[in-house]
């Protein structure tokens, strides 16, 4: 196990509430540097939750988020990208009346280095090399998988030691899940960007993470290496809702992907 200076975010006991009901229920975790961590459960488990007050959309009623040694609970969404963190929210949420150009820009405004920036578009644009086609056109005319792509880009561009990404393969085909996750798999191993991702299809969320946490009603459940929580059969059946064919085929991504690195 790697030292406690390894470790780019530490939760420890947070709550948050929406109106008088309790979401996030004393969640505590760590993601180390480095790693793909994933944090999985059925809906209304809390997983969006506990993202949104991690990167500061919502405030916390108790306990504590450090990044990088420092805490930042209470802290403006804005203020953290600074610190190093970038949030891709559920939806995209990119912004559609924009060309895609100007989505890949905007995720460089806390930047100055206007070279480096220009090195950074092309790193983006080799990793999603139809956004580049497509950088004169609307947004809001892309694709999902598409949109998707462009969320993940204009958050590279902000150049984030750690990456929050928020169901990325939701409304997407099989196939553009796989393409998705395997950038994502790059994208950490190439680029060394720290990654906590939520998601909901746990077998290839389990098959690109190195560790994972399981959320039911705003607590942590089990938490272990990904290997183990794809081949535990309690998990599947009771928290993943993984068929033994989709956790055959989730393992062998899983040691493919580590025979990778």
């Amino acid at each position: 196990m790697s030292g406690a200076d390894d470790v780019i975010l530490r939760v420890d006991n947070l709550e948050s509430y929406y109106g008088p009901i309790m979401a996030i229920r004393g969640v505590s975790l760590e993601v180390r540097k480095g790693q793909i961590v994933t944090v999985l459960g059925a809906n209304g488990a809390g997983k969006t939750t506990l993202l949104k007050t991690i990167s500061g959309v919502m405030d916390p009623e108790k306990g504590i988020v450090v990044l990088e040694g420092k805490e930042i609970q209470g802290s403006e969404p804005n203020e953290i990208v600074y610190k190093g963190m970038v949030h891709v929210p559920e939806g995209r949420e990119i912004f559609p009346l924009l060309t895609v150009a100007e989505n890949i820009a905007m995720g460089a405004y806390t930047r100055s280095d206007k070279a480096e920036i220009a090195r950074d578009t092309e790193m983006v644009y080799s990793y999603f090399p139809i956004l580049k086609e497509r950088m004169a056109q609307a947004a809001g005319t892309l694709s999902g998988g598409q949109q998707q792509m462009l969320a993940i880009g204009r958050g590279l561009m902000a150049r984030p030691h750690l990456m929050l990404l928020d169901e990325p393969s939701l409304g997407l085909s099989p196939l553009l899940t796989e393409e998705i996750f395997g950038i994502i798999n790059r994208l950490n191993k190439e680029q060394s960007v720290t990654m906590m991702l939520v998601e909901q299809n746990a077998a290839v969320a389990l098959s690109v993470a190195d560790y994972g946490y399981v959320m039911e009603l705003g607590r942590i459940v089990m938490a272990d290496d990904a290997m183990t929580l794809a081949s535990s059969k309690d998990v599947q059946e009771f928290y993943l809702g993984i068929s033994e064919g989709e956790n055959q085929r989730g393992q062998r991504r899983w040691k493919q992907r580590k025979t990778w690195r």
